[in-house]
């Protein structure tokens, strides 16, 4: 047996063992989500129990070094676990944009002292992020942001408007892109970290069609923001005017993670299932369209498997997360026009606890927003004419 095998049957039985079963069935509501934070509440012993166990095996970002609050797993070891986490339906045991974008960001262009000190908290679920980036007036043309941050010397007063600020009412702190120096588009953004408890911060959530609220407007009114927190913790990341790096390098893990590239929650196997909820009876042609769909959806698995392979090991083109992000987006959205198609006119229906509350229309009308946020799909399409296809006029 190779060592590879070996880690395979250990992290089986170690699944076995501490994956409460509750935890192994897909998630039906937001509350099935842990996305810890100094406010976070558990729904169930269950929940608790596989997010703690997770936590001390480091599997809460399992390929994070262990002096940061992960397993250091090797990349084939995490994709071993990602298998077999998968194979039983295992649910993430932490959602958190820490996870996702902030940390790769610290881990790439933060200070020694910086990651030990911020990584670990989120690896340990203690700090809840948003993500300060799109503005009124600035959407894809991020660079053209206006919030401005007044040096003080030993810390900013920071004042401005972010939108589409996610979870941002629920959010403990905020990594966030200041523009410090008026003369210099590019190099004048700074990536800030701060508390959202800051005097001067406030947010407002915004009403989607879909009747929930996940992004929120937020407003900075003379928020003072320190240059350090510690000896080796600069409340920034990467160096002061020179943000766009940071911001830049972010975008990448953004667009992996709304693609779902490293997730089986858009995975195949909806065709059969939905077959045989049905008893067999869908429509002919509907079940041609669900097979087809599956078939797209392991491509798409595979595709996400390569492309993390290969970013793992530096050897991906810097334009596959626009490629994924674009395929993911498209691929949900269809998905869920799917699961409506399926669910005939009872899929419509929108308040009754036979449906946990329009749970159906309401996730297939949020998934319209997949094609905006993180860059709009118009956007990656222009990326991947220009870098990837290299096509003329693009």
């Amino acid at each position: 047996m190779s060592d590879l095998d070996a880690f395979r049957s250990e992290t089986r039985a170690w699944l076995e063992a501490n994956c409460p079963p509750e935890m192994r069935q897909p998630v039906r509501d937001d509350e099935d989500v842990y996305w810890g934070g100094r406010n976070a509440t558990f729904k169930s012993d269950a929940q608790r129990a596989w997010f703690e166990a997770c936590r001390d095996k480091g599997y809460t970002v399992p390929s994070w070094p262990k002096e940061y609050g992960g397993a250091g797993l090797s990349p084939a070891e995490a994709k071993v676990l990602r298998e077999e986490m998968a194979a039983i339906g295992a649910r993430p045991p932490l959602s958190s944009f820490g996870i996702w974008m902030l940390g790769p960001a610290l881990l790439h262009f933060g200070t020694e002292e910086q990651k030990k000190f911020f990584l670990n908290q989120i690896a340990r679920g203690e700090i809840r992020w948003c993500q300060g980036y799109s503005e009124p007036g600035s959407g894809s043309d991020l660079v053209s942001l206006q919030t401005f941050g007044e040096d003080k010397g030993d810390h900013w007063v920071v004042n401005g408007q972010k939108i589409w600020t996610s979870y941002a009412d629920k959010a403990d702190w905020i990594f966030c892109l200041v523009r410090t120096d008026k003369a210099n588009k590019y190099q004048g953004i700074t990536f800030m970290l701060y508390d959202m408890a800051t005097p001067g911060v406030s947010t407002k959530p915004i009403l989607l069609i879909s009747g929930n609220s996940p992004f929120c407007e937020t407003f900075f009114d003379d928020v003072k923001v320190p240059k350090s927190y510690g000896e080796g913790i600069p409340a920034y990341v990467g160096e002061i005017n020179r943000g766009w790096d940071v911001a830049k390098y972010l975008l990448g893990h953004e667009r992996e993670m709304i693609s779902g590239a490293d997730s089986s929650e858009r995975g195949a196997g909806i065709g059969a299932a939905l077959s045989r909820n049905a008893g067999g009876e869908l429509d002919p042609v509907l079940r041609a369209e669900l097979a087809m769909f599956d078939v797209d959806a392991l491509a798409f698995s595979a595709m996400g498997e390569k492309f993390l392979d290969e970013i793992k090991v530096g050897k991906t083109h810097p334009a596959y997360p626009n490629m994924m992000k674009y395929a993911g987006t498209e691929l949900n959205k269809r998905r869920h026009e799917l699961l409506m198609a399926a669910g005939g006119s009872t899929a419509l229906e929108w308040d009754s606890e036979e449906t946990r509350g329009g749970a159906a229309p309401r996730a297939w009308l949020r998934t319209k927003a997949n094609s905006i946020e993180g860059g709009t799909s118009e956007v990656m399409l222009g990326v991947v004419a220009k870098r990837i296809l290299e096509l003329p006029g693009a």
